[in-house]
């Protein structure tokens, strides 16, 4: 019965509103996309090729497999990745909390070309970002591109680049 008397006062409303708001953003953030606690190994694949280097490539398209990326991995062969596709190009930040392996961030413009690369550290929560706006990120193994001597400006070749040019 006091319930009912609680949420019939009119100041109390919007405090039960925002009660509600709040548990149901407690329930998504408890969503599997949150929770896991293994790497996704199911993506689909695509190959990139950077000069005579071919990359292989897992494709991270959506919100759920964005927000999981290479966490929880604890190794990733040589010539691997993981490509990030965003619908529009804009800032993009990453950060490295539990991921495992220490990355190379190559943000890449809609034609192939890498607007700038940084590199991450394994398990922390500093954020590197694209130096503008980017609709791709690949991450590799840290050191890939530099033992390769591509740097910013060099343009990677692929499918998901060609269909912008």
């Amino acid at each position: 019965m006091t319930d009912n008397l609680i949420l019939a006062h009119p100041r109390t409303l919007p405090m039960y509103r925002l009660f509600a708001c709040l548990f149901s953003l407690l329930l998504l953030a408890a969503s599997p996309a949150w929770s896991q606690q293994g790497p996704q190994l199911d993506l689909p694949r695509v190959t990139l090729s950077a000069g005579m280097h071919l990359i292989h490539a897992q494709v991270a398209a959506d919100f759920q497999q964005r927000a999981v990326g290479l966490m929880f991995r604890k190794e990733m062969p040589a010539n691997e990745g993981m490509l990030f596709v965003f619908e529009r190009p804009e800032p993009q930040c990453f950060w490295m909390k539990n991921t495992l392996l220490p990355l190379t961030a190559a943000f890449i413009a809609d034609d192939g070309t890498i607007v700038n690369l940084a590199d991450m550290q394994p398990q922390t929560e500093n954020s590197h970002c694209s130096a503008r706006p980017v609709r791709f990120v690949l991450e590799m193994n840290r050191g890939w591109f530099a033992r390769r001597g591509i740097k910013a400006g060099f343009r990677l070749g692929g499918a998901p680049f060609a269909a912008r040019r």
